[in-house]
């Protein structure tokens, strides 16, 4: 359940399922007729079954904010879990207003109605089921999609032996810190901060990413995560994010000003 679940937040990729779903719905019900869609005559069939894909997908961009809250309280990491939660809340606000636009405006509160047992036994929780792969199937594709776009983007920072190696995007890169003969590479994982030890020097990973910027012979930096500058007796250090401080030393402070100050401006 805590697994991470292959997951895309772009509300553009959501609102092509949602358009998917509408296509998907008013043809499945048009073509096989289920139950008494087969009494409806052909203007009927316009009318109304539109109105159930318009329902369908209107219903799932209902509950994306709920999804958006998912997400923030898992540290923006999707599980699996999140995943199930929201499938459940959307077939259960589904079986809601479907009811409601069964009786309302499908048969108008007729004498001869469907019961709510027989109606969502036999019909909705069928049609729900329809419904779903094609969630499914569109949210898994554009999460996969979305996954390997972001491996795409990431870097690598290898060490000396071969399994030694960190994936991960620039932008997660805070700094880098000389150890002995190994560098401690502090990097966000989500909203966390952590660190890793691998074994290489400082000098050939700065030569790797010319996007890093050197501050002291045990220090580079990633200049995105630059927040203010700082004095104390007379030594001069950097504030990053996560309340990093590094120092810079005197050969390349007139460096890191220039740097810095294009940067920011």
């Amino acid at each position: 359940m805590h697994k991470k679940y292959p997951f895309d937040p772009s509300i553009k990729h959501h609102l092509l399922i949602a358009i998917g779903l509408v296509v998907w719905i008013f043809m499945f019900l048009y073509f096989t007729e289920p139950l008494d869609v087969s009494d409806f005559d052909a203007t009927e069939k316009l009318i109304y079954l539109p109105g159930y894909g318009f329902i369908g997908a209107l219903l799932y961009v209902i509950v994306l904010p709920f999804q958006n809250w998912l997400l923030k309280r898992k540290s923006s990491q999707w599980t699996l879990g999140n995943e199930i939660v929201l499938l459940c809340v959307f077939c259960l606000l589904s079986l809601f207003v479907l009811r409601l636009y069964y009786l309302f405006i499908i048969v108008n509160w007729h004498p001869n109605r469907y019961d709510l047992f027989y109606h969502v036994k036999s019909i909705l929780l069928p049609a729900i089921l329809t419904i779903l792969p094609i969630i499914i199937i569109g949210r898994f594709a554009f999460g996969k999609y979305k996954d390997k776009k972001i491996e795409d983007q990431k870097i690598e920072i290898q060490g000396e032996g071969n399994y030694e190696s960190l994936r991960l995007l620039l932008n997660d890169l805070i700094s880098i810190q000389s150890s002995d003969n190994y560098v401690e590479v502090f990097y966000l994982d989500g909203n966390v901060l952590k660190k890793s030890l691998i074994r290489n020097t400082l000098s050939k990973v700065a030569d790797s990413f010319p996007e890093l910027l050197r501050t002291h012979r045990s220090f580079i930096i990633n200049p995105f995560h630059f927040k203010s500058w700082k004095t104390e007796k007379g030594k001069h250090l950097l504030s990053l994010a996560q309340d990093i401080e590094v120092p810079i030393s005197k050969t390349y402070l007139e460096q890191v000003k220039t740097q810095l100050h294009s940067t920011t401006e």
